[in-house]
C-alpha cells in the first residue's frame, strides 16, 4: 500500500464569496443606497487584503488552514427560525423577574425584539441594525464601522463590513441613564456562516448596561462566525458591556471588537470565551479623551482540541487616561490558548496608568498556553505594568480541602472555581454568573 502525504498549501484557502453575493444580500434586504455602497467599498478592500498567514506576528501562533470553507462560508439560511429554538436559560430576565430590552436572532433572523416604552420615551434606540439603518440613518451611517472597527482593520473586518448578516444598534442620548440592562441573543441552529454586528453609541453623560449572548446548537458540519463589536462611549458616559460566547465545537470565530472612550468616559467590559473550535478575537480599547478609563476582564476555558487566541490592545491616545486589563484562563486535554496584549501610549500622552495581566492555569501536560504581554510607550511620565503567570493546580490547596473531608474531585473543582471567581464577580447578573459556573464545572469534570 502506498501512502500519499498531502502538504498543506502555502496560502490559506479563502471563504467562498464573490461581489455578486454582496450585491444579492443588499438587494434582498432592500437596503438604502448608502449602505449598499458601503458594503461594495468594503468588498473592494477585502479583495485587496491578503488572507492572514503565520508569517504575521498577530497570527504566528494560530493556524486556521484546516477550515473547510466550502462548508463554513455558506451563509446560513434561517429556515424554521423561531424564538422557541433558543435555550430557555439564554432568555431569562437579567435582574430578578424584571425584563429590560431583549433582541433575539436565530440563524441571523430577527425573531424577537422588545424595548420598554419608558426607554422609547427617553429617546433610547434599541433595534435591529438593518431597520435602524433605514429609520435612523444619521446615527447608523456616521458610526457604523467608521469610528471603532473599520473595514481596514483586517481581512476578516473587511469581509464583515461587506457581508454582515444581522446586528443591533443601541443608542442612548445625552444625559439619559438606562437603569434596566439590555440583552441580545445570537443563536444558531444550522451550520454555515453568520456575520453579526453590535453597535453601541452612548452620547455625553449617558449610561447603560448590556449583555450579548452568542451560542449555537450542536452540529457535525463546520461553521464560522465573522463578527464585529463597536462600543462608542461619549464624554463622561458610562458603559458596562458583557459578551459571552459558547459556540458548538464545529464553529470557527474571527471577530474584531473595539471600544472608543471619550473625555472622562468609563468602560467596564467583560469577555467570556467557552465554545468554538478555534477563536481569533481582536479586542481593543481606545482612550481618546483626557480622563477616560477602561477596564477589560476576560475569562476562557479551553478543553479537548480547542484553540483560543485573544489579541488585546490598550491605546492611550490622551493624557491622564487609565486602563486595566485582566485575562484569566484554563486549558486541559490537548487544548491551546494564546493571549498577546499590548499597551500603547502616543508621544506627550503623560500621566497615564496602564496595567495588563494574564493568569493561566494548566490542567494537563498536553495543553499549551502562551501569554505575551507588551508595551509601546512613547511618553516619559507614565505608569505602565504588565505580567503573565502560568501554574498548575496547587496541591497544597487541594490537600487542605481533602483534609476537611472533601473528596478530591470536589476539592479540585472548588480550587478551579476559586481561580475564576474574581472575574465571575465582575459580571453584574447573578443568573448569568450561575450559568457560567455551571459551564465551568461541566468542562472541569468532562
Amino acid at each position: 500500500m502506498v501512502v500519499v502525504r498531502q502538504r498543506r498549501p502555502n496560502a490559506p484557502e479563502t471563504p467562498a464569496y464573490t461581489r455578486a453575493d454582496v450585491e444579492q444580500l443588499s438587494a434582498s434586504r432592500n437596503e438604502p443606497q448608502w449602505l449598499r455602497d458601503s458594503r461594495l467599498a468594503a468588498w473592494e478592500l477585502y479583495e485587496e487584503i491578503p488572507m492572514p498567514s503565520q508569517k504575521e506576528e498577530e497570527w504566528r501562533r494560530t493556524d486556521y488552514r484546516h477550515i473547510r470553507w466550502n462548508e463554513a462560508s455558506t451563509l446560513v439560511s434561517p429556515n424554521g427560525a423561531t424564538l422557541a429554538t433558543v435555550p430557555s436559560y439564554n432568555l431569562e430576565p437579567l435582574i430578578s423577574d424584571k425584563r429590560g430590552g431583549l433582541i433575539v436572532f436565530v440563524d441571523g433572523k430577527l425573531v424577537h425584539a422588545d424595548i420598554p416604552e419608558e426607554l422609547k420615551k427617553q429617546g433610547v434606540i434599541f433595534a435591529d441594525l438593518l431597520m435602524a439603518s433605514r429609520e435612523h440613518e444619521n446615527i447608523v451611517r456616521s458610526n457604523l464601522m467608521t469610528k471603532a472597527v473599520t473595514p481596514g482593520s483586517g481581512k476578516f473586518a473587511a469581509l464583515h463590513a461587506a457581508l454582515w448578516t444581522h446586528g443591533v444598534l443601541l443608542y442612548v442620548p445625552c444625559n439619559v441613564v438606562v437603569e434596566i440592562p439590555l440583552h441580545v441573543v445570537m443563536y444558531n441552529t444550522h451550520p454555515g456562516a453568520t456575520l453579526g454586528h453590535i453597535l453601541v453609541v452612548l452620547e455625553e453623560n449617558a449610561q447603560a448596561t448590556m449583555l450579548v449572548d452568542y451560542a449555537s446548537a450542536e452540529g457535525q458540519t463546520q461553521s464560522s462566525y465573522i463578527g464585529a463589536t463597536e462600543l462608542i462611549v461619549g464624554h463622561a458616559a458610562n458603559l458596562r458591556f458583557v459578551g459571552l460566547q459558547d459556540w458548538n465545537r464545529q464553529t470557527f470565530e474571527f471577530s474584531h471588537q473595539r471600544a472608543v472612550v471619550g473625555r472622562d468616559g468609563n468602560l467596564d467590559w467583560v469577555v467570556g470565551t467557552m465554545g468554538g473550535r478555534l477563536v481569533k478575537a481582536f479586542i481593543e480599547v481606545d482612550l481618546n479623551g483626557q480622563g477616560a478609563s477602561g477596564r477589560v476582564s476576560g475569562m476562557f476555558f479551553a478543553d479537548n482540541d480547542q484553540l483560543f487566541d485573544h489579541d488585546t490592545q490598550q491605546n492611550h491616545n490622551a493624557p491622564l487616561t487609565t486602563s486595566d486589563l485582566l485575562f484569566k484562563g484554563a486549558a486541559k486535554d490537548t487544548a491551546r490558548s494564546v493571549w498577546q496584549g499590548i499597551i500603547k501610549a502616543l508621544p506627550k500622552m503623560q500621566k497615564i496608568d496602564g496595567f495588563q495581566a494574564s493568569r493561566n492555569l494548566l490542567l494537563s501536560e498536553d495543553a499549551r498556553m502562551d501569554g505575551i504581554p507588551g508595551l509601546e510607550i512613547e511618553a516619559d511620565d507614565v505608569r505602565c505594568t504588565h505580567a503573565a503567570t502560568f501554574g498548575t493546580l496547587e496541591e497544597v490547596l487541594v490537600f487542605y480541602l481533602m483534609s476537611r473531608g472533601i473528596p478530591r474531585p470536589d476539592a479540585e473543582l472548588m480550587v478551579i472555581q476559586g481561580f475564576f471567581d474574581e472575574l465571575l464577580e465582575r459580571i453584574p447578573f447573578e443568573g448569568v454568573r450561575a450559568r457560567l459556573q455551571a459551564a465551568l464545572e461541566a468542562k472541569i469534570v468532562g
